[in-house]
């Protein structure tokens, strides 16, 4: 138990922005982040030496049947190399999702992956990306799915690197070649930590509606020890933060009445804040102040001349909540279920 919390809490702090793939429906153009999901603090998904790309165990397909290639970019050396699809969600499974989940939550997250990787190879074989120098994906977790090569996973799990290793390939096998579609086209497979007890909807956190990309219940998120959290800023700290990303923003008078929440979405991600007489988004305001999300409360304590800050949940909200998929393994749900709760209205097949 102990190991299932330290691992946990481990992938509880740094957020890999992921983009969109906007490929097939003019509906999903434009998404500038699709997952939101947990590593250490003081890790990154900076690739180890180049060697480490084509590695005896990247040369052949692994023992499960996906063997078609994937062509990833590792952004250190500008190499280019063909790495089996099974081993490249078996890796992103790793990066993306702690291993101590149930093996459900795991597949699910294993077929987010792979739909992540098919969009992206049928984008880059539309419309090449130049960056990309020819390859379907990077290794840059900035701006793609994370992905961990076979070294990068051993040097972060350690001793339990084998135990986590045989969950993620068998979350990889026992889905083999499936994707979720929605109207015979591959889905955006958004997902994040988890949320503030709704997951969110796309148009309102990227403006433009998905279908499949709306609000469900997810209450079991708030029983995560890591639901709530508080971040306390002085009067003059906040005030110099926010001076800098708005230009003429006022902060005379009493600092209570310097910032106000005007507007919050159905699932309660603020839409609408006042800061210092200028409008904000709340996605805008989490971003200056790195907040876990952009579902939060703030009150201020004159006696201390301190606002405090407290989110709900992890991440932008939009799709699948990685924790509240582990609930649902835990209680017995399929990770046919899972993905039919987060992505409703769209389907499995095999590609």
């Amino acid at each position: 138990m102990k190991e299932i919390i330290k691992i946990a809490g481990i992938f509880a702090f740094l957020l890999a922005a992921i983009p969109a793939l906007a490929l097939f429906s003019p509906e999903a153009d434009e998404l500038p982040e699709v997952s939101e999901s947990f590593a250490e603090p003081d890790k990154t998904y900076a690739p180890l030496p180049a060697a480490d790309m084509t590695g005896p165990e990247n040369k052949e397909p692994a023992s499960g049947t996906e063997d078609e290639k994937i062509k990833v970019l590792d952004f250190t050396s500008g190499l280019v190399y063909d790495i089996p699809m099974r081993d490249y969600v078996v890796g992103a499974v790793l990066a993306e999702m702690p291993p101590t989940y149930g093996i459900e939550a795991l597949k699910a997250q294993a077929v987010a992956a792979r739909t992540y990787a098919f969009r992206q190879c049928e984008k880059q074989r539309i419309s090449p990306s130049p960056e990309l120098m020819g390859a379907d994906i990077s290794n840059d977790s900035t701006k793609y799915q994370a992905y961990f090569t076979p070294a990068q996973a051993k040097e972060f799990y350690g001793s339990g690197y084998e135990t986590y290793l045989a969950k993620a390939e068998e979350a990889a096998d026992l889905t083999d070649r499936l994707i979720l579609v929605y109207n015979g086209e591959p889905i955006v497979a958004a997902f994040h930590s988890m949320s503030g007890g709704r997951t969110e909807s796309a148009e309102t956190v990227w403006g433009s509606p998905v279908d499949y990309l709306i609000p469900v219940e997810s209450k079991s998120d708030e029983n995560s020890p890591s639901y709530l959290e508080e971040k306390i800023f002085s009067a003059d700290e906040l005030r110099r933060l926010t001076e800098n990303r708005l230009s003429g923003a006022d902060f005379s008078g009493d600092a209570e009445n310097w910032f106000s929440i005007d507007e919050t979405s159905f699932s309660g991600t603020v839409t609408k804040i006042t800061a210092g007489g200028k409008e904000m988004t709340g996605m805008e305001f989490r971003d200056m102040l790195s907040l876990r999300s952009a579902n939060f409360m703030l009150s201020y304590d004159a006696e201390k001349s301190e606002f405090c800050i407290t989110t709900k949940g992890y991440g932008h909200g939009v799709g699948m909540s990685q924790y509240g998929a582990n609930s649902m393994a835990e209680a017995g749900s399929s990770f046919e279920d899972i993905l039919e709760h987060y992505y409703p209205g769209t389907v499995l097949e095999k590609y």
